[in-house]
């Protein structure tokens, strides 16, 4: 029953997740027709008078959909009406859709109309919740089975016991200490009607934990002397030297003031995503679009987050100076050398649905955001907004498909935990890529391959071939090459050569200065910021700067400890404000005697994405 709820829910992700696992396989991406025909299986009957018609409405969607497959696949009409877009369908679906149809049928003879998804939904939301509620203390299989890799961890997951599942849904955490894994931890269910455990391997969504991603790329390419700091963005980017009005304004836009959020375009584009949101889905024009925004204050004046904007200047800049797709840059400086291939993305690739977590929001949450949009320590441009009813959307928004799908740098990460903390161990030794991911938890870190395909209509003894030779060599750390190297299997073709020879990400001594805005890069940062270029500064409470990393809607975050080359992930999927983030951090600090971040403290000063959990 768990497809029924999420289909009256729209969610896309969780419906394809549902159907994969019933046993249902497509030879071809198509979400939103295999959207459309599943809810055709639950459509409301109509009187006899209306059925006609509704067999014409019907009949016109299938020849729509026949069209899109035709596009897609570039086939001829014969092809298509000959090719079967689906290799296998579950049997018990089958049953289900005859007996409805059945049931359908007799209403329209008696002249009746019946809302099947008002008759199902109770019974699949009661046989979900029941198998859901029964939390940690009588379901043992509440934590996943994954040994324990310190004392630490044994104590973190009794933490996660007593929070059960009234204050989890699903959750990941994972931690490095002087390179070596101590903890690697997941616990709950995939969302809040599917039932599915959250195992290591399993993509969260993480918000505003991008952008530490999206930074990094952009100080990947000033590492490697593509792109300067100091630069003007005009100058990378032609198109952003606006109209012939601001052009002054714009040639005063940096790089930096990007990376600091005070480039003065804190609310560039808000304008066109109030009429249209799904403008986010197209990457090209929300370029465009960012590309003609006026900054509103003077750059370099005033620190205001970039709650969107960020992740589309970034990535403009990223394109423009490396005259590569943004997607190509996150594998070459990121995921490749890190081997966290098939666990870190900005938008997701076909294929990966059955791996993720679904966002929720409980309704009390809602009335807590309703007295923290009074707080006097808000960012102005926030009291203004209903925080209730952006908090209700997010979720709906970013579980659709398309969104899912959408490079959206500054808020549309998909990773989990063991692939963000190896991220932060690296950045918190300057750049080393640690050791090997912990051999102990299952599946290994970057076993998948990180563009699934789908199965052909025909397909030849050579497609057979490759196709062995990744699934032989796909758990051994040495197939990175060969996988890379394959276009069935990456986004982009590895032209770089063997990521094994890669020791470290970034060669500069002075980067962690770079990341803070210290030293020699304090002339870069607005004085008192909350940001040093492109990452949160976290202070302790005895106002050291050591740390640095990104938080996001909910309670997700990763940062990185340089003074104690600590890295930790922490992913969600329940957008809380009840600090159940805050108590592990301090739980792991503790144990470890490590300096508490003011972030994760109980009264500390709190960053924007901590402040109110938003993107």
């Amino acid at each position: 029953m768990f497809h029924e709820h999420v289909l009256w829910q729209g969610d896309h992700v969780a419906l394809l997740a549902a159907f994969a696992e019933m046993g249902l396989k497509l030879r071809v991406d198509m979400p939103e027709q295999a959207m459309n025909i599943a809810t055709v299986f639950f459509r409301t009957s109509t009187p006899a008078s209306e059925a006609l018609e509704n067999v014409k409405t019907l009949a016109e969607q299938r020849e729509k959909n026949m069209k899109v497959l035709q596009e897609k696949m570039k086939m001829n009409k014969k092809e298509v009406q000959r090719f079967n877009p689906i290799d296998a369908f579950p049997g018990d679906a089958v049953i289900f859709a005859r007996v409805v149809n059945l049931l359908r049928g007799l209403s329209s003879t008696l002249d009746v109309r019946v809302v099947y998804f008002d008759i199902m939904r109770p019974f699949a939301e009661s046989t979900l919740i029941g198998s859901i509620s029964s939390g940690p203390t009588r379901n043992s299989q509440w934590i996943y089975d994954s040994p324990i890799q310190s004392n630490v961890e044994a104590k973190l997951r009794q933490l996660l016991v007593e929070l059960g599942n009234e204050k989890i849904v699903g959750i990941q955490v994972c931690a490095y200490k002087d390179g070596k894994v101590i903890i690697d931890t997941a616990a709950g269910v995939l969302g809040r009607y599917d039932p599915r455990p959250v195992q290591p391997d399993t993509l969260f969504p993480v918000f505003s934990v991008t952008k530490g991603i999206t930074a990094g790329m952009v100080h990947w390419l000033v590492d490697k002397g593509e792109l300067e700091l100091t630069e003007t963005i005009s100058n990378i980017w032609p198109e952003f030297s606006g109209s012939k009005n601001d052009i002054k304004a714009r040639k005063k836009d940096h790089i930096h003031h990007v990376l600091n959020h005070s480039s003065g375009l804190h609310n560039a584009m808000s304008d066109v995503m109030r009429g249209n949101p799904l403008l986010m889905c197209d990457w090209e024009e929300s370029l465009r679009h960012i590309a003609m925004s006026v900054p509103e204050t003077d750059p370099g004046s005033q620190q205001l987050y970039h709650y969107l904007s960020f992740g589309w200047l970034c990535g403009g800049v990223i394109e423009r100076a490396s005259g590569k797709k943004f997607q190509h840059i996150l594998e070459e400086a990121i995921i490749h050398p890190l081997n966290i291939e098939g666990e870190l993305y900005i938008g997701i690739p076909p294929g990966v649905e059955s791996r993720l977590a679904t966002l929720t929001l409980d309704k009390e949450e809602l009335q807590n955001l309703l007295e923290i949009r009074s707080r006097q320590d808000m960012p102005s441009s926030l009291q203004q907004v209903n925080l209730a009813e952006i908090a209700s959307t997010l979720p709906i928004l970013f579980n659709t498909l398309n969104i899912r799908r959408a490079i959206i740098p500054a808020a549309n990460g998909h990773c989990s935990a063991r692939a963000l903390a190896r991220y932060y161990a690296s950045l918190a030794t300057g750049g080393l890529i640690p050791p090997p991911h912990s051999s102990m938890s299952k599946p290994l870190l970057g076993h998948h391959v990180h563009v699934p395909t789908f199965p052909s209509a025909k397909q030849s003894k050579k497609k057979w071939k490759i196709k062995e030779i990744v699934s032989a060599n796909k758990h051994s750390p040495s197939s990175n090459t060969n996988r890379n190297n394959s276009n069935t299997a990456n986004l982009v073709a590895n032209t770089e050569g063997d990521w094994k020879n890669i020791g470290r990400i970034f060669s500069s001594p002075k980067i962690h200065d770079a990341f803070m805005g210290l030293g020699e890069y304090s002339d870069l940062v607005v004085p008192n910021g909350k940001f040093g270029l492109g990452f949160r500064n976290f202070y302790t409470a005895n106002r050291n700067l050591s740390c640095f990393g990104h938080s996001g809607v909910g309670g997700s975050t990763g940062f990185c400890d340089i003074e104690h080359n600590f890295s930790i992930a922490i992913t969600v999927n329940k957008m809380s404000l009840d600090g159940v983030t805050r108590s592990i951090v301090q739980l792991i600090c503790s144990e470890l005697n490590i300096p508490l971040p003011e972030e994760f403290s109980r009264f500390g000063e709190k960053g924007p994405d901590m402040q109110l959990q938003l993107i």
